[in-house]
């Protein structure tokens, strides 16, 4: 199992309708608007690295009003 979090950039005015719309996604453990420089940050889980990379592309990025993505997979030290 692969744990990620992902930190999107939206338009402006755009990060609670997308983290809702995003928290419908199977995959996605939660979706959070927040403050800072990214609007909304997820937190995904998928069975191995290409699972992930296939949910971010073919699920996430498609959500209308996101302008950018950065996927931060959990590592474990």
């Amino acid at each position: 199992m692969v744990q990620a979090y992902i930190l999107i950039q939206t338009d402006s005015g755009r990060a609670s309708e997308v983290a809702h719309q995003i928290s419908q996604i199977d995959g996605i453990s939660s979706a959070e608007a927040v403050t800072g420089p990214y609007d909304v940050i997820v937190a995904a889980e998928a069975d191995d690295v290409d699972a992930l990379g296939h949910l971010v592309v073919t699920k996430v990025q498609p959500v209308a009003g996101i302008v950018r993505t950065l996927t931060c997979p959990v590592i474990r030290i």
